[in-house]
């Protein structure tokens, strides 16, 4: 059993051994989003409980309907295509490897459906990222390379599972998948408390969940957009359980993936095979990795809230890609419930917009930045590979990306397409 992990901007050469690169955990704008963490986080922030309070009242007084943030979601700006293409040009341009690309939205497999009619993507393989209710909390699981006859099927029975859980029926579906030798079973960002347990809570949830239905999981996920102290505590949860990690971007914006995987694959089920069977995964960390996580995060929201001028009409905006419910309780999108959004909104989307003014962004980085952090890679054998900050920042050769500079931080001209092209698939 090996994993190995590889900072591009510290061995750039590293990717000559391997025939391809594979990027795992994009979403589309196929992917439903929840907004629950809005009213979540609202209810420990006194002022900004008042201010909620505040709308709420408005908004009934005006339209009689009641914020919900329980069935309201938003969706990622991006295409099918559009994701599936900014993901193989990072490989296929700045590495200059083959590239297997697997988008994989919330409980949904429209996207990579759509994708395998169209000649340059049909070889993507049918992924989901499943909601799993388990205990009291919830996991996410990348569910890879599901076969094209029984997808549909298989998407049924993870829904009925959704809606009915039970132990039993969690593991006969994952005994179901397992002995599919082409499926690939990640359990993504196994350290993020998605239920809102509490870190104690989850933690001793995730070690029973991996003690009853380990032997099912594949691999465990290092998270592009999550900090490397997370991951770095996801590759020693990966070793006290004798687990191979594996690199998923995450991605929700115009960010290509942060963490990619190499391979001398030459399909994705090779790739597969590797992992499974082989238990081996060379990890490899992009140069937007060693952005502050602050920073991407923000630029990541940026680019969801941003304006596509060039796509579909009533997919430009980004209130026409956030959906609640009006007042006969039917979810309709934003756009249609205001004339305008609220001033407090405009202001502080216009605050955030900064961001794309190159002095800014310097100050930013300056003042997200941890300098005095290491970035400690546990490495097969007990070896580290160790890549401070500081060094980061001022001489690699690979410099992190702005909006100017590469496809990475795309702005909106980069990714326009025409009207037919970006109505299919979408």
């Amino acid at each position: 059993m090996q994993s190995q992990l590889t900072c591009l901007w510290k061995e750039p050469g590293a990717v000559k051994a391997y025939r391809a690169a594979v990027s795992l955990h994009g979403h589309t704008n196929h992917s439903k989003e929840k907004l629950a963490f809005i009213g979540e986080f609202a209810a420990r922030n006194p002022i900004l409980r008042a201010a909620m309070a505040t709308q709420e009242r408005e908004a009934m007084v005006k339209s009689a309907i009641k914020v919900d943030f329980v069935r309201a979601y938003w969706t990622p700006p991006l295409p099918a295509l559009a994701a599936f293409e900014l993901e193989r040009d990072q490989i296929e341009n700045v590495l200059g490897l083959a590239s297997m690309v697997s988008l994989s939205d919330h409980d949904s497999i429209e996207a990579p459906t759509r994708l395998r009619v169209v000649p340059e993507s049909r070889d993507v393989p049918i992924s989901v990222e499943w909601t799993i209710p388990y205990s009291d909390t919830k996991f996410h699981m990348g569910i890879h390379n599901l076969p094209a006859g029984r997808a549909e099927a298989i998407m049924a029975d993870f829904a009925e599972y959704t809606a009915n859980p039970s132990e039993p029926r969690l593991r006969e579906l994952f005994e179901m998948l397992h002995a599919m030798p082409e499926v690939l079973i990640v359990l993504n960002h196994p350290m993020w408390d998605i239920g809102g347990v509490g870190k104690q809570r989850h933690a001793y949830v995730l070690g029973d969940f991996i003690a009853r239905l380990g032997m099912f999981v594949h691999a465990l996920e290092l998270g592009g957009f999550r900090s490397w102290e997370e991951n770095r505590a996801v590759v020693n949860f990966a070793n006290r359980w004798n687990q191979i990690v594996i690199g998923g971007g995450d991605r929700h914006g115009t960010e290509p993936s942060a963490i990619l995987n190499l391979t001398n694959g030459g399909t994705f089920a090779e790739f597969v095979d590797e992992v499974r069977r082989q238990r081996r995964c060379h990890v490899l960390f992009m140069p937007q990795y060693a952005e502050p996580i602050v920073l991407r995060m923000l630029q990541s929201f940026v680019d969801i809230v941003r304006e596509y001028p060039d796509y579909p009409e009533s997919s430009r905006r980004w209130d026409e890609r956030v959906f609640h419910p009006d007042k006969h309780g039917e979810l309709q999108q934003l756009s249609t419930l205001w004339d305008a959004p609220p001033p407090f909104i405009q202001i502080f989307l216009a605050s955030v917009r900064m961001l794309e003014v190159d002095a800014v962004r310097q100050t930013a980085q300056k003042v997200f930045a941890k300098p005095e952090h290491e970035m400690h890679f546990a490495l097969d054998r007990g070896l580290e590979a160790r890549s401070q900050w500081k060094k980061i920042y001022g001489s690699r050769s690979f410099q992190i990306p702005t909006t100017k500079s590469t496809v990475w931080r795309t702005r909106a001209g980069s990714l326009r397409r025409s009207r037919e092209s970006a109505d299919s698939p979408s």
